[in-house]
Formats: C-alpha cells, sequence, structure tokens
C-alpha cells in the first residue's frame, strides 16, 4: 500500500448542524364530568405549555419575534356554556418560586388531593379526589406557572432570571392572559384573576398591567392570603411596623394552643388589634425614651397577648420577630408552630435554636399535593413528560429580583388604588386565615384602609375572614365555605 503524505489526507467533511426545532405549544385536551349537587357538568380540560415569544428589535427594525419561555397552564372549561357571559377565573400562587398547585389542587378545581389536616395528616400514597364545590361550577378556569416552575422553563438558549423578578413575571403572567382570551374569544367574557401570598402582588400588577398595556379589564380580583406592601410584614432596621401588625396573628396562635384558657378569641382578638394599633406602635416609636413604668405596662401586655413570657419579651426590646416567635412559643414542650399555619406543630431536635429547623404547615402537606398533581396531570389529564414538576422551587425565591424597587418598599397598592380607580367596575375580594403567619391579616387590613380610592369605591372590597392558615383550604370547614364566598363574589361581579 502506498505512503500517503500529510498533504493527502483525506479532509474529514463536518455536515451542516440541523436546525432547531421552533418551539411550539403542546397542549393536549380531555374530556371528563363531574356531579356538583344533581347537576352534571361536562367540562373540557386542556394542559400543556403555551409558547411566549418576544420581538426582536435591532437598529429599529424588527427581525421576527423569538420565542423565549414555555409556559405551562392548565385550563377547564364549561362545554355548551356560552362565552360571552360565562366568567373566566385566571389563578396562580405565589413564593415567589411556587407553581400554581395549591390553589387548583385543593379549593378551586374540580379535582383536589386528600392532604389531611393538622389534627389527622394524610399518609403516603395520598389520595385525590372529585371536589362537588370547584368553582367550575360557576366559571372556567385557568392555572398559571410561571416560569422555572411547575413545567413551565425558559427555551434553550434563554435564561429564566430574565423572568425571576417583579416586573418580567408580570408581563409574562399578563401576556398568557392575553393569548389565552384572544386564542378562545373571551373578550366579553366577565374576567377574574386570583393570586395567593406573593400572588397578590402579581395579581395587583397584573391587573394594572393588562390595563395600561392591553386595554384588558377584570371584573375581579381574589386576593387570597394577601400581602401588597411588604414593609407591612417585614422586620427590617428602622422599620417597626411588622412588630405591631404581626401581634394579632400571634394572638390567634397562641389562643388555638390553648394559651390564653377559656376567653373567646374574638375577644382575644379585639384586644390584640386594640393595643396593636394604638399602644405598641406608640412605644416601639418612643424608643429610649419610653419610661420603665410606660414599658413595663408593655412588655406585660405583649406577652399576655402572645403567649411568650415577659422575660422574652423584655429581651427582644418589645420586638416579636415571626419566625423567633414559631420557634419560642411552645419551646418548653420541645415543639415548634408553623409559619404558613400556626395550628401544626413538630418536634425540635435543637430546644436552644433561635430560628425553627422546619416549618410543619408545608412539609406535613407538600407531599401529597406532589403526588396528586404528578398522578393527576399525566393518569387523567394525559399530558406527559420528563421534567420534574417544581411545586415550590426555593432557587427561584431566594434568586428573585426587586430591583424594580431599588430604594424603596415592595408594594403594589398603588397599582391596586390605579386599577380600581380607572375601573370603577372593578370588585376586590380578600380573604384572610387568622392563624396564617407568612402574611398576617392586620397587616393586609392595614394595607386596605390606605388604598388611595374615592370613599365609594371602598364598597367594592369584599373581605373574609376563617380560622385557618396561609393555605386555608387545608381546614376543611374553611374549604367549603371559602368555596361557597368565593361563588357568590364571582357571580354577583360577573352580574353588576
Amino acid at each position: 500500500m502506498p505512503d500517503i503524505t500529510p498533504e493527502e489526507t483525506p479532509e474529514k467533511v463536518t455536515p451542516p448542524a440541523e436546525p432547531k426545532a421552533e418551539p411550539t405549544d403542546d397542549l393536549v385536551t380531555t374530556h371528563h364530568t363531574l356531579t356538583v349537587k344533581r347537576r352534571k357538568l361536562d367540562y373540557t380540560a386542556q394542559a400543556g405549555r403555551v409558547v411566549l415569544r418576544k420581538e426582536v428589535v435591532t437598529d429599529g427594525k424588527s427581525e421576527g419575534h423569538r420565542a423565549k419561555a414555555e409556559v405551562f397552564l392548565t385550563a377547564y372549561t364549561l362545554d355548551g356554556a356560552e362565552p360571552g357571559t360565562r366568567p373566566v377565573l385566571f389563578s396562580f400562587n405565589g413564593g415567589p418560586g411556587s407553581s400554581s398547585v395549591w390553589l387548583h389542587m385543593g379549593l378551586f378545581g374540580p379535582r383536589r388531593v386528600l392532604s389531611g389536616d393538622v389534627d389527622d395528616p394524610a399518609a403516603p400514597p395520598y389520595g385525590l379526589a372529585d371536589n362537588p364545590e370547584t368553582l367550575l361550577a360557576h366559571s372556567d378556569l385557568v392555572f398559571i406557572d410561571p416560569v422555572s416552575t411547575g413545567y413551565s422553563r425558559p427555551v434553550d438558549g434563554e435564561k429564566g432570571k430574565d423572568y425571576h423578578g417583579f416586573t418580567a413575571d408580570i408581563e409574562a403572567i399578563g401576556e398568557v392572559i392575553r393569548l389565552w382570551v384572544s386564542r378562545n374569544e373571551r373578550w366579553l367574557s366577565p374576567k377574574f384573576i386570583a393570586g395567593e401570598s406573593y400572588g397578590t402582588i402579581r395579581a395587583a400588577g397584573v391587573a394594572a398591567h393588562l390595563q395600561e398595556r392591553h386595554g384588558l379589564y377584570l371584573n375581579g380580583i381574589l386576593l387570597i392570603s394577601s400581602i401588597l406592601d411588604m414593609a407591612t410584614g417585614g422586620f427590617d432596621e428602622g422599620n417597626d411596623q411588622g412588630y405591631a401588625l404581626y401581634v394579632p396573628t400571634y394572638a390567634a396562635i397562641a389562643h388555638y394552643h390553648g394559651l390564653h384558657g377559656e376567653r373567646p378569641i374574638d375577644d382575644v382578638l379585639a384586644d390584640a388589634e386594640d393595643f396593636a394599633a394604638k399602644e405598641l406602635p406608640w412605644a416601639l416609636a418612643r424608643g429610649a425614651r419610653l419610661s420603665t413604668q410606660d414599658r413595663t405596662e408593655t412588655v406585660a401586655t405583649l406577652a399576655s397577648l402572645t403567649g411568650l413570657s415577659e422575660s422574652y419579651v423584655d429581651r427582644v426590646n418589645l420586638r416579636v420577630e415571626h419566625v423567633r416567635f414559631f420557634t419560642e412559643l411552645l419551646r418548653d414542650k420541645g415543639l415548634t408552630v408553623g409559619r404558613m399555619d400556626g395550628r401544626f406543630t413538630t418536634w425540635e431536635p435543637d430546644g436552644g435554636r433561635e430560628h425553627m429547623s422546619d416549618d410543619p404547615s408545608i412539609s406535613r402537606i407538600i407531599g401529597a399535593y406532589t403526588a396528586a398533581f404528578n398522578h393527576y396531570i399525566r393518569a387523567e389529564l394525559g399530558y406527559k413528560s420528563d421534567l420534574p414538576y417544581e411545586v415550590l422551587s426555593m432557587e427561584v425565591f431566594k434568586a428573585w429580583s426587586y430591583s424594580d424597587f431599588e430604594g424603596r418598599t415592595v408594594s403594589v397598592v398603588d397599582s391596586l388604588a390605579t386599577a380600581m380607580r380607572a375601573n370603577p367596575h372593578l370588585q376586590v375580594h380578600v380573604a384572610f386565615g387568622h392563624y396564617d403567619g407568612a402574611t398576617p391579616y392586620f397587616a393586609a387590613e392595614h394595607v386596605l384602609a390606605h388604598l388611595r380610592i374615592p370613599e365609594e369605591l371602598r364598597t367594592n372590597i369584599d373581605t373574609a375572614y376563617y380560622p385557618a392558615g396561609h393555605m386555608m383550604y387545608v381546614h376543611e370547614p374553611t374549604r367549603v365555605q371559602q368555596s361557597k364566598d368565593l361563588a357568590k363574589f364571582i357571580k354577583d361581579a360577573s352580574n353588576r
């Protein structure tokens, strides 16, 4: 065989790479029936990801719309209903970093998780049941998972962090809503959005964005476990608001755990609210100017209301931070109480900890919600994916950007007020849980009282209180009553 010199070596030819397939929607449609109080509901479910695109402009010239993210949603529409009169509710949770699974499988949807409650938590492998209280009986439903939660992801080559901030998140959720309304010809339907926790910040922001950017006006907003101004639930240096506004929640949790004896909870809350609105803010504002007698009296009252010792209240300088409270309240019993729901308790392995090592109101129910949804989406709604369904992403939570609020508090109070002033027909429902240690009810009341709206619009605000926590529907009597309250709200707001 003749020698081959380097110059004669055959050149390897690399075939050109095939262009990547353009992302497309992958919605799966299924049909179902549910019986609600002898009424048969035939409905269609759609589950899958819709592609969000953004126009690329270079030197003022459009270069088309580029796919940026794929957002997962689950939609339920009642068969045979008149689209022009049939309400539609868009729903999401909060975090930031939470999927929509909580409201979807806990309260609104046609199927619900059997998670149990504080006195009888469900055991693995958990279960599902029909939800005869579903809001589908009164409204079509669309559940949206923000980017990097659920099955929502940026497309290849794009960054999830581009959506992990206040404005980008609102624009993305608003675009999903606009697309769904347009593609399903629902511009003349009564329209609602529901948010829970950080989702209430998102809901107020989305409502204002839809009005201003797309002229899409809503009939109502459902704020569940509301926090519209983070300063009211915060404990930053120099901000004493949270220390006062949390006191009624502390009192409620202390009462639940038997630290107020036989006193009716309404009496306890009335005293706590009065103290939190008057004496405590005054005492905190006095600082070192507070007299010894006034300090002694304030310590005694605060300790009595919260169930903490006077010694502890004095040591923390009248400022009881919430995670410290959950860790301290039942320390003598070796227990901590839940932040999301103060009814829950768990054994604390380190009795000297300042901050609890686990939130039992999350760890006791997240397994049930995760298992139920992963089964339901595949086995009943027919959507298949090997991606992990991100129920609650701490990576998103930790990386969330509040750069839009640099130098000021994170607040959408003005956004909500602006939306209400521009749309005087906009109705707002606010749901409070007395044992919610994440978004204290008295802080939410404080915010509502400071909305800059004319007096006649205050009748547009509807409130409801429940003996439950953050995910208040975990408490079965609350779930049933709350479903009735929300159904009435949607019906009334749709017919104004």
